[in-house]
């Protein structure tokens, strides 16, 4: 199984960016964390992270026939991004939506998520570990499909 893993902007700034919210824990911890839990369960995974909506919707479609599953953190473009939710769309690859912390618990304009209508299953609040989960719910889609 090969999953994507995609992080929208200002997730480079991991560990910077007001870690009373995103915690300490920088991208490339994160990337480790999943590593190491995909490498665990036979996943391959592929990165990406941009701060370019049109970058995040190419990649999205470069991963049609190429990888069985997409977790993504579109970050700030989930609340105004028609044109990543109808690349998620059209290429038909379960997805799954991920958020560090509970948008819902934030911001208003924080509670409107567009991508989240073309994804199987979205966590959030639950920092990293939230990644991993998206991996179980994934490969537990992937194998009964």
């Amino acid at each position: 199984m090969k999953i994507l893993v995609i992080n929208g902007p200002n997730l480079n700034m991991l560990g910077i960016r007001e870690p009373e919210i995103y915690g300490k824990g920088t991208l490339e911890d994160l990337v480790k964390m999943i590593k190491e839990k995909a490498n665990s369960m036979g996943i391959e995974c592929d990165f990406f992270q941009s701060n370019h909506e049109g970058a995040i919707v190419d990649k999205i479609q470069e991963a049609f026939n190429k990888v069985d599953g997409i977790i993504i953190n579109p970050a700030a473009y989930t609340h105004t991004s028609v044109a990543i939710l109808d690349a998620v769309k059209s290429v038909g690859i379960p997805t799954v939506e991920v958020h560090i912390s509970d948008p819902d618990k934030r911001d208003e304009f924080r509670k409107i998520s567009f991508v989240r209508q073309a994804c199987i299953a979205t966590v959030k609040g639950k920092g990293f570990e939230g990644y991993l989960e998206a991996l179980d719910i994934l490969a537990k889609n992937v194998v009964s499909n």
